[in-house]
């Protein structure tokens, strides 16, 4: 596992994870601009949609109130641990995560920010707000 302290980023928005019908059309409010990321996921199963939780509309499953850490990258796609170095303690302090990844970078929604950022912080890990 790898070792190398990590630089992330708080992200400003509040964030909605959400879930879909798999056949459902991606739909236009998950892609509104500007925003600091958003994230579309679709398999047989279910398509999943993260943006900023202003943008869901009502009727539509979704767990918000989520905060996004993004992990400054780039880093090498094949340098193992990365993710494991920043959720693993962040799990063993009740944090919950859930992670999605680009090419080039890693983000994090975190459910308890404050807590999250003392815990990375701890660990020497640098979160800039």
């Amino acid at each position: 596992m790898t070792t190398a302290l990590r630089t992330l980023t708080l992200l400003p928005e509040h964030f909605a994870i959400c879930r879909l019908e798999p056949d459902a059309p991606i739909p236009d409010w998950a892609m509104i601009r500007p925003a600091s990321f958003f994230a579309i996921t679709q398999t047989k199963e279910e398509l999943s949609v993260i943006c900023p939780q202003q943008h869901v509309p009502a009727d539509v499953m979704a767990y918000t109130g989520w905060r996004c850490l993004k992990l400054e990258g780039p880093f090498e796609l094949e340098e193992p641990g990365i993710l494991a170095a920043l959720v693993t303690p962040l799990a063993q302090a009740g944090i919950a995560v859930f992670a999605e990844a680009t090419y080039d970078t890693d983000y994090l929604l975190v459910n308890q920010i404050e807590n999250a950022i003392h815990t990375l912080e701890q660990l020497n890990h640098r979160v800039l707000q």
